[in-house]
Formats: C-alpha cells, sequence, structure tokens
C-alpha cells in the first residue's frame, strides 16, 4: 500500500469523530466511520444496533471464555473479523480516514497516521449535552461507562491499552486545541 491512511482513535465526547471528517474533507479523501458501520451491516446480516452494541459493550468473561474454548466463535469475534477485512479492504483502495473500531491496530504495518483524540471530562461532557442532546444519565457517567468498554474491547482485540500516548503517533487534546486546530495538526502531520 503506498497510500497514507489517517486513523483516529477518540475519547467518548472528545469531538474525534467531527475532527476526521474535516481532515478528510479538507484533503478530499473518504472519511469511514458510520460508513465502516454500514458496511458491516451488510457484510454480516447483524442490524445496525446490535453491531454497535457489540462494538463497544465490555468483553465480558462469558465471551472471553467462548472465544477461546476452540468450539465456537462468538457473534462479537465475528464481526471483529468482518471488520478487519473491511478495513484492510478500504486501506488498499488509497488514501481515507478511518475513525475508531481498532483501526490503529488493523493497519499498524501499514502507512499509516494514528492519531489519538481526548479532552478533560468538562470539555466532554458539555459537548455531549450540547452537541449530542445527551440528557439520560450524568454526562459524566455517560462519559466513564463508553470510554470503559472502549478500552476493555481495545484491550481484548488488540491486547495493548486504549489512549496510551505509545500506541499513536500523535495524541491531541481537543478542549485545549479545538477542533479547526486538531484537523490543521493532523493535516499538517498526514502531509510530512
Amino acid at each position: 500500500m503506498s497510500e497514507k491512511i489517517i486513523t483516529i482513535t477518540r475519547e467518548f465526547g472528545s469531538g474525534g469523530r467531527t475532527i476526521g471528517k474535516k481532515v478528510a474533507q479538507k484533503l478530499g479523501i473518504p472519511c469511514y466511520d458510520e460508513e465502516l458501520l454500514e458496511k458491516m451491516v451488510k457484510e454480516s446480516g447483524f442490524v445496525k444496533e446490535y453491531i454497535e452494541e457489540q462494538s463497544e459493550d465490555s468483553v465480558g468473561w462469558l465471551n472471553s471464555i467462548l472465544s477461546y474454548n476452540g468450539l465456537t466463535m462468538t457473534n462479537q469475534d465475528k464481526l471483529w473479523v468482518i471488520q478487519q477485512n473491511l478495513i484492510l479492504d478500504l486501506a488498499q483502495q488509497g488514501s481515507c480516514v478511518i475513525v475508531g473500531r481498532c483501526a490503529d491496530y488493523i493497519l499498524r504495518d501499514e502507512n499509516i497516521l494514528s492519531v489519538f483524540i481526548h479532552a478533560d471530562m468538562e470539555h466532554r461532557a458539555n459537548r455531549i449535552v450540547t452537541e449530542y442532546g445527551e440528557r439520560e444519565q450524568s454526562p459524566q457517567q455517560r462519559l466513564n461507562d463508553k470510554d470503559r468498554r472502549r478500552a476493555a474491547y481495545y484491550r481484548f482485540y488488540t491486547d495493548m491499552k486504549w489512549g496510551k500516548a505509545q500506541n499513536y503517533h500523535l495524541s491531541l487534546d481537543s478542549g485545549k486545541f479545538g477542533v479547526d486546530k486538531c484537523v490543521d495538526i493532523i493535516i499538517s502531520a498526514f502531509q510530512d
């Protein structure tokens, strides 16, 4: 693969999805986030809500036992294989931005720029209330739950620590820099 891929991993509420879309738009390359989810729906036959739940659900002890007993593959494992194949296929098609889905790990041997977007709790809590209308539970609790699930999923399938700076080429605080400055920094790093 000669093209460069940008992978964006992000804390919930940090604006990583928005940043990824803006980067792709400015560079004139595709961004895969919801589009990847739609491809997984077509490939797997599962409904979108089920895939969303399985891909961010914290991987429990039962899944661990079922996955490693050699007798069966869980639905979550089947979705992982589909996701992995789709991401590898998309990377072969040319430069793009891929948001989430452990793309940084899946494409670790390719020409990628892996980015982690984070922000402080106050900034993210405000964002999920104003941008997403999240009000069912306290914003902090929602953020903690979502991040805990993402971290567990990432750890289970990659055996790496989600959010650890050494696992990424670039780690940006969107609360400090803002969305547009993060976009500019990523584009600058991409073009180097």
